[in-house]
């Protein structure tokens, strides 16, 4: 009898039912609040189109060497250094890009000519990592408290093993990226060196990775993928950086276009699965590779203005916007197979850098500008943006097994993102075997958006970034619900309920 009743038990149990998943539920997606006044808002006429409308300038001690701005939390930023040191930052309240309206302002003898906006959390207060210069053997990188964009204060510097000046492009730091409790900063032929930033108030660095006939200008990242720039050769990187401090290096290659010839670049960008290089010498344009298979990176096309010399390129949906050195030039991008030229912008100086953000650009030279006049907004169309931000590349990848327990997720949009909008609510990761959700936190750098768990991963997780949420800097948000599942084990197990 007692086999019998566990037998019928048997029985039932199989053909018991499991209870329905249920997920932990998170904030509404737009659940945040932008504490500045945010990107443009303003309608232009025809005529305004491609001509300056406004200046922004630094602090007393600017000597007009100005390059990329960012928007952080509603605030625009303006980073103003020479190479040699002795420069500033100040925040701008740009929802009237005609009118941008000064909120603060800071000045360093330290800060030097920086080619990235890395901002991170720590706590309640924010931080930005910049270059760093003391002297020619003594420099690295250096961090600002922007906590309060009315007073920034500069923080701490670390100094990098190997630093010389004044040669600007072999040993010196040259952008950083923030992802976690991690800042990884490019720094020329030194490679990337990898600091501790838990506590931003005292850096230490962590590790120092240096590849063959490898020249570090930028490094990004979008979860376990790093996508590592020279910064005037053809050479790129793809690590894979599942174990943060054991990197397995995916490929490497110089950049040709699709027929194969060789183009050198001065810097380059991640946007969707496309990684966007500045071609420089005999002419300029884009030249656009798919990294989406990081081990087969694929060679799309190559734009091209004969009277061009690239600086740096920026994405925004369907237009590519690039610094020429002698111009600025809009890109059409609908078709990556055929970047075309569809607008320029003058201005006086070496014009290295347009920064697209909604229905204008910033133009900045870093020398021989006009005294005021080193940054120029330039509307580019009439009316403000209304198109919300796409993922066009996620890591891990969907389905994807066997990831690292220490693995980080990413995101890479077609624009620039409002750091602001990601939060557990419009970017949501859940446990597949309870429900739960996980813990972390979330980094945002241009159209590049990172979520740091706090706790190791185990089994499959299931990620959510739903419509409504994430926005662009003009405030527009994702239009449609993206949702993936991977695993750490041999099998993606667990679904989305129904």
């Amino acid at each position: 009898m007692a086999g019998m009743f566990l037998l019928l038990l048997a029985c039932v149990e199989e053909g018991k039912e499991e209870a329905p998943l249920v997920l932990q539920s998170t904030p509404s997606p737009d659940d945040f609040v932008v504490n500045g006044p945010g990107g443009p808002q303003s309608s232009f006429t025809s005529e305004q189109l491609l001509l300056p409308c406004a200046a922004l300038t630094g602090g007393p001690e600017d000597v007009e060497h100005h390059n990329l701005v960012g928007i952080y939390d509603g605030i625009l930023w303006l980073p103003w250094a020479p190479e040699s040191g002795k420069g500033g930052i100040t925040s701008y309240d740009f929802s009237d890009p005609c009118n941008p309206v000064k909120i603060g302002e800071a000045y360093s003898e330290w800060m030097r000519e920086s080619h990235t906006l890395g901002i991170g959390e720590v706590g309640d207060r924010r931080f930005l990592a910049v270059d760093m210069h003391v002297s020619g053997t003594e420099g690295g990188i250096g961090f600002w408290d922007i906590t309060d964009p009315a007073a920034p204060f500069w923080l701490s510097q670390l100094n990098l093993p190997g630093y010389a000046y004044p040669d600007a492009y072999f040993r010196v730091a040259l952008s950083t990226f923030w992802q976690g409790d991690r800042l990884y900063v490019a720094a020329g032929l030194l490679g990337v060196f990898v600091v501790d930033v838990s506590d931003p108030a005292a850096p230490t660095i962590l590790n120092q990775v240096q590849e063959v006939a490898f020249m570090a200008g930028r490094m990004q990242i979008v979860g376990n993928l790093a996508f590592g720039a020279s910064a005037g050769v053809p050479r790129s990187l793809l690590w894979d950086l599942s174990d943060p401090d054991d990197w397995d290096l995916l490929a490497a290659f110089d950049t040709v276009d699709p027929e194969g010839a060789f183009h050198p670049y001065y810097f380059s960008n991640w946007s969707g699965p496309y990684a966007l290089f500045a071609r420089k010498d005999g002419g300029g344009g884009p030249v656009i590779y798919d990294i989406s298979a990081p081990e087969t990176p694929v060679a799309l096309s190559a734009g091209f203005v004969p009277d061009g010399d690239g600086g740096y390129v920026f994405r925004q949906e369907d237009l590519l916007f690039q610094g020429e050195s002698n111009f600025g030039a809009i890109y059409d991008f609908s078709d990556p197979l055929t970047p075309t030229p569809i607008g320029r912008m003058e201005m006086k100086g070496d014009f290295d850098t347009l920064t697209p953000i909604g229905n204008v650009a910033v133009a900045s030279v870093d020398e021989k500008g006009d005294p005021g006049l080193a940054t120029l907004v330039f509307p580019w169309a009439t009316q403000p943006d209304s198109v919300g931000p796409t993922v066009g590349y996620f890591n891990p990848t969907d389905g994807a097994t066997f990831q690292a327990s220490s693995s980080r997720i990413g995101l890479s949009f077609d624009e620039q993102i409002e750091a602001a909008s990601v939060h557990p609510g419009s970017f949501r990761v859940w446990n597949a075997a309870d429900g739960s959700r996980v813990v972390g936190r979330y980094y945002t750098q241009e159209a590049l958006v990172n979520f740091v768990p706090d706790e190791a991963l185990e089994g499959t997780y299931l990620v959510e970034v739903p419509a409504g949420g994430i926005t662009d800097l003009s405030g527009n948000p994702t239009a449609q619900t993206l949702r993936w599942r991977f695993s750490t084990t041999d099998k993606v197990q667990g679904d989305f309920p129904e």
